[in-house]
């Protein structure tokens, strides 16, 4: 016999765990904040453990929370899915992700074997610009924006922080610094201006080395393209480490010298004004999973976006 504690003191972790918050898991279940309450209290009296740490106006979950979100949320995923495969066939569902061109073309389109054979049921859009869209529109569902935030009115989780070093075709030779005087620089303009930008400038500053162009400069205005030119030995490039990886292990391409310098953040964003359906919960989760498995969603509050890129 199974000894589980009461569905819907389970039904209310899960809803306030995935939300972040009592009062929107409370309008999802139609009861009140207070009663999302009270069941969590339940089940951390029939657990023992703290499953959530209560802060200044909002909850954050505990480490033992962590742990349990995962499973009940897979559970009642599977729970629908089962429920809606003995029912009548479902049309088939469509998710647009968008993201900037060079991230498009460079690691998600790559990756987009493994999510079909995940589920075959879902058809994936991808959508590449490189000025942010509105996701309250039906321009797109989800959003992977680089910048350094914050993302007003969004839910935004953090992927990762990329690091940008010179990179170039192994049939230039380049070896160490001293190269620089001998090849063309290639560049690529960014689409806003930041102090912090991983430019070939912030790269000598690092370096400790003076700017020059004595064999010239070779400017596009999209990164995709940047790359394309540094794979056809056409200069030496200072480029994302993440979006060469690739090539770099395939030989392609090769890092000949330092320092790496960071770049900015690509987030996993969402609109803040609704709950997601199963099929794009099912594509945020395959989202995480390219990087490092299932992360807490964060409510970033309505400030100015500072952000680089969408």
């Amino acid at each position: 016999m199974r000894r589980l504690p009461p569905l819907t003191a389970l039904r209310a972790f899960e809803a306030a765990a995935r939300h972040g918050s009592f009062k929107r898991a409370a309008n999802e279940l139609a009861v009140t904040p207070t009663a999302i309450s009270h069941q969590i209290r339940l089940l951390e009296e029939y657990t023992g453990l703290n499953l959530f740490e209560r802060q200044v106006r909002k909850v954050v979950l505990s480490d033992a929370g962590v742990k349990l979100y995962p499973v009940l949320r897979d559970g009642f995923n599977a729970f629908e899915t089962a429920l809606q495969l003995l029912g009548k066939p479902q049309a088939r569902r469509r998710v647009i992700i968008s993201t900037t061109n060079a991230f498009m073309a460079r690691w998600v389109a790559p990756r987009v074997a493994d999510f079909r054979k995940l589920h075959p049921e879902i058809d994936l859009e991808l959508h590449a610009s490189d000025q942010a869209v509105d996701l309250g529109s039906d321009v797109a569902d989800v959003a992977i924006r680089y910048g350094r935030g914050p993302y007003p009115g969004m839910v935004a989780e953090r992927l990762f922080t990329d690091w940008f070093a010179p990179v170039s075709s192994p049939q230039l030779g380049a070896i160490g610094q001293a190269d620089l005087d001998q090849l063309p620089m290639i560049d690529f303009k960014w689409t806003h201006d930041h102090p912090l930008n991983p430019t070939w400038n912030n790269w000598f500053a690092a370096a400790g080395l003076p700017r020059n162009e004595r064999n010239g400069q070779l400017l596009f205005s999209d990164e995709g393209h940047a790359i394309q030119a540094a794979l056809a030995g056409q200069g030496i490039a200072l480029l994302s480490l993440d979006l060469v990886a690739d090539d770099i292990a395939a030989g392609h391409l090769t890092q000949p010298f330092g320092p790496s310098i960071p770049g900015h953040t690509y987030h996993l964003v969402r609109s803040a004004g609704h709950i997601p359906e199963l099929h794009v919960d099912l594509v945020l989760e395959w989202l995480r999973g390219q990087i490092h498995g299932p992360a807490k969603p964060s409510v970033w509050p309505d400030e100015v976006d500072n952000s680089t890129q969408p």
